[in-house]
């Protein structure tokens, strides 16, 4: 079996608050580093009631502090959000406390509307069209060199962390394999384009200082349950939170007693399912054929699992169970 991760995005549900979220964040890398998964990465998101995780940096040294072993990472920075200085001088200062365990990931969509990502760089360009650059420059201050660039950040040169580039499309494939970095694909939003990614990236992968060969991580949503009609039940949650952005009212990921409430007409009905539809619900056995197939459908080096549950507490079993079925862990 290949390795398995874990990605949080800090969830915010209903009844709660982002103080909650982020303490159960906390408590999900522990349950994440008892249970054998390989790395935890939180994600950037900004002006979204149901994510809390809007300064990765910040965070992950909060959970590395909270950890001992686990790999911690950003899944992702959104460069195109900040100066490349910025985010070298954020994780290497990561890498130099916590040296080894710190990924970072980086995406080239401002993972939030027009009007929030123009106040965050408060610059023109914002179609992430200097990504390519951006990338370069951010890893040339932290790669030691024969006369170091100015500025040169302290920490800086030799203090970086696995750099991967994220991508829901070919762009970013083609340039993680033309710098010959590590590449994860948003299998858990973006399903359409997974095959052809992945095929972009090893055509033009090009062996680094980095990295000998193509590495592919596929990230998913996963909700396991002890059986398949209780994971169906907790998807509720899920379902209403799509529905409810098509709808143009995002919020606080909703409760599956709240999702029982609603009806959907049959076209909002029919748009949700295609959405669930390469989501892998179900008990244990059914999420690891599930998995197992995507595994060898991409030649995935390692699966990352996204798991939005209202109940943390099911949220940690569903962990669990997968982690067993999976054989990180032994018994029950």
């Amino acid at each position: 079996m290949i390795p398995l991760s874990v990605l949080d995005l800090a969830t915010v549900t209903s009844g709660s608050t982002p103080a909650h979220a982020l303490r159960d964040t906390t408590a999900m890398a522990h349950v994440a580093e008892r249970l054998g998964y390989h790395r935890f990465w939180v994600a950037e998101h900004h002006a979204m009631a149901a994510v809390a995780s809007s300064a990765p940096a910040v965070l992950i040294a909060h959970l590395a502090h909270a950890t001992t072993t686990i790999r911690l990472g950003s899944g992702g920075v959104m460069l195109p959000n900040h100066a490349p200085l910025v985010v070298a001088e954020q994780f290497a200062t990561l890498e130099a406390l916590f040296p080894g365990r710190i990924d970072l990931g980086l995406g080239r969509a401002p993972g939030t509307d027009h009007v929030t990502a123009r106040a965050l760089r408060r610059a023109s360009d914002l179609q992430a069209n200097s990504f390519p650059h951006d990338v370069v420059e951010l890893m040339n201050y932290l790669v030691p060199q024969p006369s170091p660039p100015h500025p040169a950040p302290t920490p800086g040169a030799g203090y970086l962390p696995d750099v991967w580039l994220l991508g829901s499309s070919t762009y970013s494939a083609q340039l993680a394999g033309q710098l010959g970095l590590p590449f994860s694909f948003a299998y858990h939003f973006a399903p359409a384009m997974l095959d052809q990614a992945l095929e972009v990236y090893r055509l033009n992968f090009r062996a680094s200082r980095f990295l000998e060969y193509p590495y592919v991580m596929v990230a998913a949503s996963v909700i396991c349950a002890p059986d398949d009609e209780r994971a169906r039940w907790l998807s509720g949650s899920s379902a209403l939170n799509v529905l409810q952005r098509i709808q143009g009212r995002p919020g606080p990921l909703p409760s599956p007693e709240e999702a029982a409430e609603v009806e959907m007409t049959g076209v909002d009905a029919a748009f949700v399912a295609e959405a669930l539809a390469t989501h892998f619900i179900g008990s244990p056995a059914r999420v690891r054929e599930g998995l197992t197939t995507l595994q060898v459908r991409t030649h995935a080096d390692e699966i990352m699992v996204s798991t939005r549950i209202h109940d943390v507490d099911e949220r940690r079993m569903s962990l669990e169970l997968l982690a067993r079925e999976w054989g990180l862990v032994e018994g029950s």
